[in-house]
């Protein structure tokens, strides 16, 4: 029996049994015939038949090579970019659909593949023994088709057999591709079943590290997490913080978007829009996509996608004439063919893009220029390249003619290719060598499977890696012993020089950073104007001044949703709206903010406050009424004065103390009177400049005892005034009842004719209506009052010193720009008590010298006082709103005026007229003219012999009454 066929043996015939198999047999296949057999055996129905069927027949396209090889490599390519549509037909055995779509692109990397191969069968160093074969599928860009030419690959034949290997040739090394990193996903996980090795070499999603899922999976691209790194760190480098994305459907731009929204919104950039480009072509999603990016205020565009689900979109722009935008360009389609097509320099010129390790492959060109052009996938490269058919029933049914009148002069139809026109001739992606990228990777990735199956293939016994130390063998080893070299492997890329190895399947994250520069023809270049190197310590450099914008500009765009916030104002976020979309909100004063776009302003210290510009604290202005400023001179001088005057006045006093102007009313009252007030000026100085411990308490308890002293002076002063006008009151009460009974005494006379008894009465009249001749409240008594009341306010002033004295502070809440310096009163009861008291003092002796304002013809010193009274309460009245109006130190100012006009008040009022009748009219200064007297209305009450006489004469000569007036 020969190997290779399945023989049907006994029961096996009808369990495993199909006209096309052509696999080997072996021992499991017939354990599973026989647990077939004993399952229909015991089974209800056991005249069913079982078979083994084909349920669908794949339609897959590509090269093979394996007749005669030693070592069979897999690749996978999208060739196509998508599926054909089928025409959903159920009446027919299923045939997976066709592919439509060249890409010359891809198709290079399918060549490249194959130059590699042809160029390791050639190498003399390079598995020198071993001859490489490669079976080659076209994965049309789509997930089903990926999956049809693996599980084909891994049967080995036709017709997929999953968990089976049919066939005797050579054993299969690793699988190349399979070109996007959807499709890498969905292959990994069928190879990784059987830890069969992959290295792909444009899958570059990070899903892919996971060694769990993907334990067989490597690749020549880096992996995706630094490219998302990458951009975001250049979307940091130029500023920008509003940006939109745009990312296919699928794994590479899924993941890619999604790390790279991570790392920016972390940093403070903002997404205007996520949008998604559909796999399947949709022009509605397209439109919507368009209208979104127009409608978008962000200027910079970053994109995640293949070239070919990408190009659709493009279009679309294109026409809507979309300009002013700057795109990001993942390496996916930064240098596609597809993408760059004419035009569209108005809209991507200025892109910037990553693109992978580029390098010069030597001999690839002529090779891609070889090409027989009758090979299936090579036949619909040539007829797509050249317009044209190399059939001539499809040259004729396209022309609608009949072979015999549809010849051209060369004899055959028209549209017809000959199989020989020069490549060279079109310029086409193809044969453009100048950015080999992913197809450097496809020729890495070729060479890392060939150096994993040298070294297996020199192993030598004894100091193998496997059990016991053993070796593979290179004709018949297992996928996983092949696994274990390609982690291993360690070599230097042919021509370039690139060492290559893997770190849990990755190389390193290395990028060229790409800037689309627009000739004067409208022509595209790609300019590297950076590079990106993971590994680095400055990973990222980029040259600014090489980079040409869109619009031919020089200067990088500027893509942010709100301005940036200068020093001085803050960052408010608008409801509802991303974190950079925002308002500037100046800072309020004492706030600063230094930096821009600084989220919250910073409190200024407390000495400290905010310049015009809310962007730096300076130190507040120190305030305090200072001696020598011109408000401060001019209150010492006027200070000064007064205190001079006051003493001024003492000494004439001094001098005139013996005359009866100065006696009157004790002069030691008028001497203390005048210290208060020499007191009172003076400690006015004292409110002035910066205060200090001593010079609050002095200025406060000066000013409190000072008035006290003063105003005890005038209540016993006014004290004495007061009992003489209630005496006279009295005694003119009693006058009055005196003359109305003389009256009737001398009417009564008058009638009776004896005028002696007249006369007798009036006399009687005239002793009764004079002042008392002694007080009853004496200098001892005045004075005793003065020092009593003085004393009172000496003890409350002590007691407030050695309890909660006042001290001075810095009041910084007064004004905010300015430290005001000045004296605190340490307890307000105190204060309030203090001053309560001198204004009690106040009060009772203007009741007692307006009580008196009526006393003396010639000089009344009573009005003196009422008056000098009542200007003390106008002045200090008139304070209080004043002082409570103002702020810093102009309240020290109003406060010394009402000191000083207070003092001049009381100091003219009182004295003033004293002092006119001593300097200027001393005639006036005679006891005579001093002498307190009672004020006499006519002549009856003034009780005169010259008037009583008249009284007399009248009441004689007529019988009449006269009336007497008080």
């Amino acid at each position: 029996m020969a190997p290779g066929t399945c023989h049907p043996r006994m029961f096996f015939l009808t369990a495993c049994q199909h006209p096309t198999l052509q696999c080997t047999l072996i021992m499991e296949i017939w354990h599973c015939a026989v647990k077939l057999w004993l399952l229909f055996y015991f089974s209800l129905s056991v005249s069913a038949e079982a078979t083994c069927k084909l349920k669908a027949k794949f339609n897959l396209s590509g090269y093979k090579d394996v007749l005669k090889k030693k070592v069979v490599i897999g690749g996978m390519f999208p060739i196509h970019m998508r599926i054909a549509s089928s025409d959903g037909n159920t009446s027919r055995i299923p045939v997976s659909s066709g592919c439509e779509g060249f890409n010359f692109r891809t198709f290079r990397w399918t060549q490249t593949m194959l130059f590699a191969i042809d160029e390791i069968n050639k190498s003399p160093d390079l598995l020198p023994d071993t001859d490489l074969g490669y079976v080659i599928y076209d994965s049309c860009f789509t997930i089903s088709k990926a999956v049809e030419g693996t599980l084909t690959y891994l049967t080995g034949q036709d017709e997929a057999v999953p968990n089976y290997r049919c066939g005797n040739g050579a054993p299969l090394g690793a699988l190349v591709g399979a070109g996007g990193s959807d499709l890498s996903i969905a292959t990994a996980r069928i190879m990784g079943l059987y830890h069969f090795p992959q290295v792909s070499y444009c899958s570059t999603c990070s899903a892919l590290n996971s060694k769990f899922q993907f334990p067989t999976f490597l690749r020549t691209a880096p992996n995706d997490e630094h490219q998302s790194r990458a951009m975001a760190r250049l979307v940091l480098h130029f500023g920008w913080t509003w940006v939109g994305t745009i990312a296919a459907d699928d794994d590479y731009g899924k993941y890619g978007i999604k790390d790279f929204k991570e790392l920016v919104e972390e940093a403070g950039v903002c997404i205007s829009f996520s949008e998604t480009l559909p796999k399947v072509h949709s022009p509605e999603d397209i439109q919507r996509i368009v209208e979104t990016v127009v409608e978008s205020t962000a200027k910079i565009i970053v994109v995640f996608s293949s070239d070919v689900d990408l190009s659709p979109l493009i279009g679309e722009l294109l026409r809507h004439n979309v300009t002013n935008r700057t795109w990001i360009a993942s390496e996916a389609w930064v240098t596609s063919a597809l993408i760059n097509q004419p035009g569209v320099g108005s809209l991507l010129g200025g892109t910037l893009g990553f693109a992978v390790k580029r390098a010069d492959i030597p001999g690839l060109q002529e090779y891609l220029l070889d090409l027989d052009p009758y090979e299936l996938l090579t036949e619909e490269f040539w007829e797509t390249y050249f317009n044209c058919t190399l059939h001539i029933s499809r040259a004729l049914s396209q022309s609608h003619l009949k072979a015999s009148d549809s010849l051209s002069r060369a004899g055959q139809p028209e549209g017809m290719c000959s199989g020989k026109e020069p490549l060279t001739r079109i310029n086409n992606t193809y044969w453009d060598v100048s950015q080999l990228r992913i197809t450097y990777n496809v020729y890495k990735a070729v060479y890392a499977v060939a150096h994993a199956l040298h070294n297996l293939e020199h192993c030598e016994d004894g100091s193998g890696p496997f059990t016991g130390k053993t070796c593979a063998n290179i004709s018949n080893f297992e996928p996983w012993q092949l696994m274990y070299y390609m982690k291993n492997v360690n070599y230097t890329v042919p021509h370039t020089g690139e060492r290559i190895y893997f770190e849990d399947g990755d190389v390193e994250g290395y990028y060229d950073i790409l800037n689309w520069q627009v000739d004067d023809l409208g022509e595209i270049s790609y300019v590297t104007v950076g590079q990106y190197r993971a590994s680095a310590e400055n990973s990222m450099t980029v040259r600014n001044d090489s980079i040409i914008w869109n619009n031919q500009e020089t200067t990088p765009p500027r893509s942010i949703c709100s301005e940036n916030c200068q020093p001085g104002t803050r960052k408010g976020i608008r409801q509802g709206e991303p974190v950079c979309c925002f308002d500037c909100i100046p800072c309020a004063d004492g706030e600063i903010s230094n930096l821009t776009n600084a989220r919250e302003c910073i409190l200024c210290h407390e000495d400290y406050w905010s310049n015009e510009a809310h962007d730096e604290c300076v130190l507040k202005i120190i305030e305090f009424l200072a001696f020598e400023e011109p408000l401060g001179i001019t209150l010492i001088v006027i200070s000064a004065f007064g205190a001079l005057l006051t003493i001024a006045v003492g000494v004439v006093f001094m001098v005139n103390v013996n005359t009866p102007l100065v006696k009157a009313n004790d002069p030691l009252l008028s001497f203390s009177l005048l210290f208060g007030l020499v007191v009172t000026f003076l400690c006015s100085i004292v409110f002035l400049g910066q205060p200090q411990h001593w010079s609050c308490m002095t200025s406060q308890v000066a000013l409190a005892l000072g008035f006290a002293l003063c105003l005890s002076s005038i209540m016993g002063k006014a004290s004495v005034l007061m009992l003489r006008a209630l005496a006279v009151k009295a005694s003119r009460a009693r006058s009055k009842a005196a003359a109305k009974a003389a009256k009737a005494a001398a009417e009564a006379a008058a009638n009776s004719g004896s005028p002696d008894v007249i006369m007798s009465n009036m006399h009687n009249i005239s002793d009764q209506s004079g002042f008392p001749e002694k007080d009853k409240l004496t200098c001892g008594h005045q004075r005793a009052m003065a020092a009593l009341a003085t004393l009172i306010q000496a003890i409350g002033c002590t007691v407030w010193l050695l309890t909660l004295p006042p001290h001075p502070i810095k009041n910084t809440s007064a004004q905010d720009i300015k430290i005001i310096l000045e004296c605190h009163e340490g307890n307000v009861i105190f204060i309030c008590c203090i001053f309560a008291y001198d204004i009690l003092l106040a009060l009772v002796a203007f009741i007692f010298a307006f009580i008196a304002r009526k006393l003396e013809d010639h000089f009344s010193e009573a009005k003196c006082v009422t008056f000098g009274m009542l200007v003390f309460f106008i002045v200090w009245i008139s304070f209080v709103p004043a002082y409570l109006s103002t702020r810093g130190k102009f309240m020290v100012a109003v406060q010394i005026f009402a000191i000083l006009a207070s003092s001049f008040g009381l100091l003219t009022c009182i004295f003033l007229p004293k002092c006119y009748i001593i300097l200027v009219k001393p005639e006036r200064n005679t006891e005579e003219l001093i002498r307190a007297r009672s004020k006499q209305r006519d002549s009856t009450l003034t009780g005169t012999s010259a008037s009583l006489g008249t009284t007399a004469t009248e009441i004689n000569s007529t019988t009449a009454s006269t009336a007497i007036d008080d």
